[in-house]
């Protein structure tokens, strides 16, 4: 194994590593590449299929993407059949990023699992480390929300538009502000 391919590894396990490393470098630019293309097409153009195979991990079917998008990596980025991503969402993909079937997103929204130490000797050294991000089936998030590193969003969830989502999120909950917090609803009254 060479230290190119521990330095993926190690991020996209989670642990510190060199975003400098060549191969991490290399895969950077060559999905940088394949957005551009994907970037430069609109809705019914062919080929925009095929470019978006290329780019994520996985993706399921009548999944749609509108751009531009942005992306680290794609390749830890998976998607389920039926997802929406509105217009300039970012998916900083250091660690894996699922989204579960039937979720849509609004635009501009971030979903980051790039994360950087606190200490700031680690920081010197130039090294990062990530943690994954799931988002559950079913999930609406509203534009220009902030879905940070490690968070977790159960299936159903209503994610309000803007909203800072700094922990995780439970089934069917609704969320909004910053931080995000889950909204009371106020009973029916006679």
């Amino acid at each position: 194994m060479t230290d190119a391919t521990r330095q993926r590894d190690r991020m996209v396990r989670g642990d510190l590593y060199d975003p400098g490393d060549p191969e991490l470098s290399a895969a950077r630019k060559r999905v940088q590449g394949l957005l551009r293309d994907y970037n430069g097409t609109i809705f019914g153009d062919s080929g925009r299929a095929e470019l978006l195979d290329a780019i994520l991990g996985g993706i399921g079917a009548s999944t749609e993407i509108r751009a531009p998008v942005h992306m680290d990596y794609g390749f830890n980025v998976t998607l389920g059949s039926r997802v929406f991503l509105n217009h300039g969402c970012i998916l900083l993909d250091v660690c894996p990023i699922r989204i579960g079937d039937d979720t849509q997103i609004g635009p501009y929204v971030q979903i980051l699992t790039a994360d950087h130490p606190r200490d700031r000797e680690t920081r010197e050294a130039g090294l990062e480390f990530g943690r994954p991000v799931t988002i559950g089936r079913a999930v609406w998030i509203g534009g220009g929300a902030l879905i940070l590193p490690g968070v977790t969003v159960g299936d159903g969830a209503v994610i309000g538009a803007g909203a800072v989502v700094t922990r995780d999120v439970a089934e069917g909950v609704t969320v909004a502000g910053n931080p995000a917090r889950p909204l009371v609803r106020k009973a029916p009254t006679d």
